[in-house]
C-alpha cells in the first residue's frame, strides 16, 4: 500500500439544482466491509451539523458490479466486502451561503472539505488526491479554481494554477483544510515576506477598489508575520501550501469568516468593502479588516497553535476543551491590536472599537452566570444556539476573551515595568507548540490546566489570581485599574439620554419586535417579553425602532407608560415604569501625565 492513494473526483453537475457529484474511489478497501463516515462538524464552528443529511445518493460497485452499502449511524455508510478496487458515486445538495458548508449555483460552486469528503476509516492516513472538473454547462467551462490545496505535482494529470485537474493533500485531515472556490472572481494578488497571497471576491462587488484592500491586508499579513518570526519572516503555511488564499463571498450585508490552514472563508457586506473614488471607506470596511485580521491570525493560533482536545480533531463527535477563551479569545484581542500596528488604523480608530467591545461585554448580563472556561466548554450546545434569552444567559468566549487577553496584557507590562507583555507569551505558545505541529510526530496541544504555567515561563508572572478570578470565575476583568496604571482612561457614559425600556428591537417586516428583554430592567418587571411586537407606547405607534426613541423622549424616567404588545395574535397591555439610561458607552482616552507612583 506504499504508493497508494485515496482519489476523490468532484463535479458541479447541478448548477441550477445545486448539486456536486463526487466520486470516492478506494484502491485496497477493507477486506471485512469498507466503513465510510462524513464529518458532523467542522473545525473552528463549533455546533454538530450532520453534512451526512446533505448526501442525496450514493452508491458503490467494484470491477463493474454494485456492492451493497447502508447508513450504519447519522454519520457512516457500511459497504459490503470486496476484492478489488472500490468506488463510491454520491451526490451533495449544495446550497449553504455559509463559510461553512457548500453552496452551488450557475456563478459559483465553493465547498469545505468536510460537508463534501467522505473519510475512509482506516486509510485517514493516506495521501489523498482530488481530481477537481469543470461544470458540463458552456458557459461555466471558463471558470478558474481558487484553493490552497496543493496540486498533485508530478501526476498526469496535475492541475496548473487556477486550473482544473489533480490536487494532492497528505491525509485526510489536511485534504478537509483546504476550501475550494470555483468562478471567474475578483481576483488579486500580492506576496509578503517572499509567500503569495490570493484575494478572491465572489459575489457582486461593483468598482471594488482592489488596489486599497491588497495594501492593506499587505500591511496586516507583513505585521502578523514579522510578529511570530521577526528573524526568519517565514509564514506559517508554507508547510502547508505554497500560497496562502482569502476567499470572500461579498452578499448585501453578509458578515463571517473561518480559518483554515493555509486560507479563509469570509462573508463580507457589500457596503463594507471599499469602492473606486471614495476616499472615506467608512468603519465597516475597518471592520472588514478586521475579520481579515482575525482568521489570518487563527494561521498561527488555533491552526497550529491548538488545544490538546484538538490534536488531532475527532470528526465525529464534540471536541470539547475549555480553552476557546485563548484560541478565539486571544485572536480577538490581536486582530484589532494588528491593525493598530500595521498602521491600517490610527490609536483613536483603534480606542474607540476597544471601547465598543469593553461596553458589549459589560451589557451582558449573561456575564455574571457563566465564565469564559464554561463558555467555552458549553459552545456546542449553548454558545452556537443562541435565542432571546442568551443574552441574560451567556457569555462569548470572544468579547470577554478578548478582554481577559487585554487584561493579561495591562498585568504583565505593570508588572514587569513594560519589560514582558502578552506578546511574550504568544511567542511562547508557538515556539513550543505551534512552529512544528504539522511535522512529523510534532503534533500535541495546551492541556487545559497549561495557561497558567505558560505564562509564568514566558513573563515570570504568576496570573493564577488573575486566572481564578476572571477566567474560571465570572468577576468584571479591572480593566480600569490597569488602564490607569498605563496612562488611560476609562470612562462610562450613557449611549442615549433617552429613558429605558430595558429592551433590545429589531424592525421586522414593517414590525418592530423585541428581540431581547434584559433581565432585571423595566421591561422584565412589566411583563414584556421577547418576541412580542411593539404596538403602541402611551395610545401612540411604535412604527418602527426610530419611533419608538421618539416617543420615549418625551418621557423621564419614573414615568410609567402603558405598552401595547402583540404576543403571537394576542393584544396585550403592560404598564412599564422607565427607568434611568445606563452608562452603556466605553471611551478610552491617554492621560497626559501617569499618577504618581
Amino acid at each position: 500500500m506504499k504508493n497508494e492513494y485515496v482519489l476523490y473526483t468532484v463535479t458541479p453537475c447541478d448548477l441550477a439544482g445545486h448539486r456536486l457529484d463526487i466520486s470516492l474511489t478506494i484502491q485496497s478497501p477493507d477486506p471485512k466491509g469498507q466503513i465510510l463516515a462524513m464529518p458532523a462538524w467542522i473545525p473552528g464552528s463549533y455546533l454538530i451539523r450532520d453534512f451526512s443529511r446533505q448526501v442525496e445518493t450514493i452508491r458503490a460497485h467494484s470491477a463493474g458490479k454494485a456492492v451493497a452499502i447502508s447508513k450504519s449511524s447519522t454519520h457512516a455508510w457500511q459497504c459490503a466486502p470486496c476484492d478489488g478496487p472500490l468506488v463510491i458515486d454520491y451526490t451533495i445538495y449544495a446550497w449553504d451561503l455559509s463559510v461553512r458548508s457548500a453552496h452551488v449555483d450557475e456563478t459559483h460552486a465553493f465547498f469545505n472539505g468536510t460537508s463534501v469528503f467522505l473519510s475512509v476509516k482506516g486509510q485517514e492516513h493516506q495521501l489523498c488526491h482530488v481530481r477537481l472538473c469543470p461544470p458540463p454547462r458552456t458557459q461555466a467551462r471558463s471558470w478558474r479554481v481558487y484553493t490552497s490545496l496543493p496540486e498533485a505535482t508530478g501526476h498526469p494529470q496535475a492541475a496548473r494554477r487556477n486550473g482544473f485537474g489533480m490536487y494532492a493533500a497528505p491525509n485526510y485531515d489536511a485534504l478537509v483544510d483546504h476550501p475550494v472556490e470555483m468562478g471567474l472572481p475578483q481576483v488579486a494578488r500580492f506576496r509578503v515576506h517572499g509567500a503569495l497571497h490570493e484575494l478572491v471576491f465572489t459575489g457582486v462587488a461593483p468598482n471594488l477598489d482592489l488596489k486599497r484592500i491588497v495594501a492593506d491586508v499587505k500591511r496586516i499579513c507583513a505585521a502578523q508575520i514579522a510578529f511570530f518570526e521577526p528573524e526568519s519572516k517565514k509564514a506559517p503555511f508554507l508547510d502547508s501550501s505554497d500560497r496562502y488564499v482569502f476567499m470572500t463571498m461579498v452578499t448585501d450585508d453578509g458578515y463571517g469568516g473561518l480559518e483554515h490552514r493555509a486560507s479563509t472563508a469570509l462573508m463580507a457586506g457589500r457596503r463594507d468593502l471599499p469602492v473606486l473614488g471614495r476616499a472615506d471607506a467608512g468603519t465597516g470596511y475597518q471592520t472588514f479588516l478586521g475579520l481579515v485580521s482575525h482568521e489570518y491570525f487563527h494561521t498561527w493560533n488555533i491552526k497550529r497553535i491548538k488545544p490538546a482536545a484538538f490534536a488531532p480533531y475527532r470528526f465525529d463527535r464534540p471536541n470539547h476543551t475549555t480553552l476557546l477563551w485563548v484560541f478565539e479569545g486571544f485572536t480577538s484581542y490581536y486582530d484589532d491590536l494588528m491593525l493598530l500596528r500595521s498602521g491600517v488604523v490610527t490609536e483613536a480608530d483603534y480606542l474607540r472599537m476597544l471601547g465598543k467591545v469593553i461596553a458589549s461585554v459589560h451589557g451582558t448580563p449573561g456575564r455574571t452566570k457563566q465564565s469564559v472556561a464554561e463558555s467555552s466548554f458549553d459552545s456546542w450546545t449553548r454558545f452556537y444556539k443562541q435565542d432571546e434569552n442568551s443574552p441574560n444567559a451567556l457569555v462569548s468566549y470572544y468579547t470577554k476573551g478578548s478582554l481577559i487577553a487585554l487584561g493579561l496584557d495591562l498585568l504583565i507590562r505593570n508588572e514587569t515595568n513594560g519589560q514582558r507583555s502578552l506578546d511574550d507569551v504568544m511567542h511562547l505558545m508557538w515556539d513550543r507548540f505551534g512552529r512544528d505541529f504539522y511535522q512529523n510526530g510534532a503534533a500535541k496541544g495546551l492541556a487545559e490546566n497549561a495557561m497558567q504555567q505558560i505564562i509564568l515561563d514566558a513573563t515570570g508572572v504568576d496570573a493564577s489570581s488573575f486566572i481564578e478570578h476572571y477566567v474560571s470565575g465570572r468577576e468584571d476583568v479591572p480593566l480600569h485599574t490597569l488602564f490607569t496604571a498605563q496612562g488611560f482612561a476609562m470612562n462610562w457614559a450613557p449611549a442615549s439620554p433617552l429613558p429605558a425600556l430595558d429592551i433590545r428591537v429589531r424592525a421586522e417586516h414593517g414590525e418592530t419586535r423585541i428581540s431581547t428583554v434584559l433581565e432585571n430592567g423595566a421591561a422584565h418587571a412589566a411583563g414584556i417579553s421577547a418576541g412580542d411586537i411593539l404596538v403602541a407606547v402611551n395610545g401612540l405607534r411604535v412604527s418602527d425602532p426610530a419611533s419608538l426613541d421618539r416617543l420615549l423622549a418625551a418621557y423621564q424616567p419614573g414615568d410609567r407608560v402603558k405598552v401595547h404588545v402583540f404576543r403571537r395574535d394576542e393584544l396585550r397591555v403592560f404598564t412599564a415604569a422607565l427607568r434611568e439610561p445606563v452608562a452603556t458607552q466605553c471611551t478610552l482616552e491617554r492621560i497626559e501625565e501617569l499618577p504618581a507612583s
